[in-house]
């Protein structure tokens, strides 16, 4: 079975110490653990405006990419690095978190609305909605009103747990994504058991 013929893969965050252990910053946390797990070394390219590496994932030469303008303009950024590269968006993952989705659970889609995710928003105003998307579930607060400090929150260290075991999980699903086509991984991701361990 031929794999999926990724080039790109953005961890969507918010750049700085301030935001870097937020709920909205699982999308840097996944690229950080591909960069650990597989050499990576992150180099600021100032042009982009964003934080670079390289990394060989089942044989597939791959970059991460870490935006670093804030999550309303991550799009520019992702969509500037696939261009200078000649990368098409359906050879980019983008990494982000889900309110959507039970804590700690990961689902693996192409295209689709931003669902009011701002970062989202951004990609498909600057790439177009045909890029895949790796969902990493941080539940929902429970009213729309507590959203954006929700996302721009800390989890508790239970919730973190949680939360880190779904970026390991998401981690994992990387190899078989690129060797054996991304089909077979969502099958095994959405029938996976989505509730939380802790």
């Amino acid at each position: 079975m031929p794999g999926t013929d990724l080039q790109l893969v953005a961890g969507l965050g918010n750049p700085g110490k301030d935001y870097a252990q937020t709920r909205h910053n699982a999308g840097f946390w996944l690229v950080d653990e591909l960069a650990r797990r597989h050499g990576g070394s992150w180099r600021r390219e100032a042009k982009f405006d964003a934080e670079l590496a390289r990394v060989r994932i089942a044989g597939n030469e791959l970059w991460l990419v870490k935006p670093q303008a804030f999550m309303n303009r991550s799009g520019g950024v992702v969509a500037a690095v696939a261009n200078f590269y000649k990368i098409s968006a359906a050879q980019v993952l983008v990494a982000h978190d889900e309110l959507d989705l039970p804590i700690g659970a990961v689902r693996l889609k192409q295209g689709g609305g931003a669902g009011g995710h701002n970062g989202l928003k951004d990609l498909i105003a600057c790439l177009g909605e045909g890029f895949w998307r790796l969902r990493l579930g941080i539940g929902h607060p429970g009213s729309r009103e507590l959203v954006t400090g929700f996302v721009l929150g800390r989890a508790s260290s239970v919730e973190q747990a949680v939360l880190d075991e779904g970026v390991l999980t998401a981690a994992d699903c990387l190899p078989p994504v690129l060797e054996q086509g991304a089909q077979q991984t969502m099958k095994s991701l959405h029938s996976s058991d989505t509730k939380p361990k802790a």
